[in-house]
């Protein structure tokens, strides 16, 4: 099964602290600030589920989440976290394969788009894009290569250490979760061409990772 993280699920926390030191952590934490007192949040690929117990510090009541994670081992986690007197939904699902009759006003997507290849990517963000509200949140988190300046995406990667590093990163997950990507995917122009609007932009470990919340456009 693509993009699955069975083999190491007991130990992917660890290994990402180990590495990133809080990086990722942080990166999503200080998103959620963004969360409504009350509404439903699609939280897709989440891990082992800690940030359901960061979510719940914050916001203790009055969220329903959809929890969409594939790998079994991974969910199991997360079914046992304290999550307060929040309403989670846990689909034991690849994204590709999840549907919903009801759209969200929270979309989170922490570290997602770089399992996938191009033509997987693209269908799943106009998969996520229709599940989102009007004027509803996107939290994006994700490796960063690329660069901005004056508002526009540029095709430049970033220092040399960064792209050695992700090579490194995906030969080890292709052989530890059957990784489908094999090169990162600049998001933000998917973003910018739906016409979502930044509403904070943040970086971590030396603009490695990036934290991006974009909101939807009324149409």
């Amino acid at each position: 099964m693509l993009n699955n993280y069975d083999h190491i699920a007991r130990y992917y926390d660890s290994l990402s602290r180990l590495i990133f030191f809080k990086s990722q952590v942080n990166a999503q934490v200080h998103q959620l600030r963004f969360l409504p007192e009350k509404g439903r949040v699609l939280i897709v690929g989440g891990g082992t589920g800690w940030i359901l117990e960061e979510i719940a510090k914050l916001r203790p009541e009055g969220l329903v989440v959809v929890y969409v994670e594939i790998s079994a081992k991974m969910m199991a986690l997360s079914m046992n976290r304290e999550i307060g007197g929040n309403q989670v939904d846990f689909v034991h699902l690849g994204i590709e394969d999840f549907s919903s009759d009801q759209r969200f006003d929270v979309i989170c997507t922490p570290f997602l788009f770089d399992n996938f290849a191009p033509e997987r990517a693209a269908m799943v963000f106009k998969q996520l894009d229709n599940l989102l509200k009007n004027e509803g949140l996107w939290l994006h988190t994700d490796f960063n290569l690329g660069e901005r300046k004056e508002g526009k995406v540029t095709g430049r990667n970033g220092t040399w250490w960064k792209t050695a590093f992700l090579s490194l990163m995906y030969h080890f997950f292709k052989f530890a979760g059957n990784v489908e990507a094999s090169k990162l995917i600049n998001m933000l122009p998917y973003f910018v061409g739906a016409d979502y609007k930044i509403s904070e932009e943040k970086y971590y470990y030396r603009k490695f990772i990036q934290s991006m919340v974009f909101k939807k456009k009324n149409q």
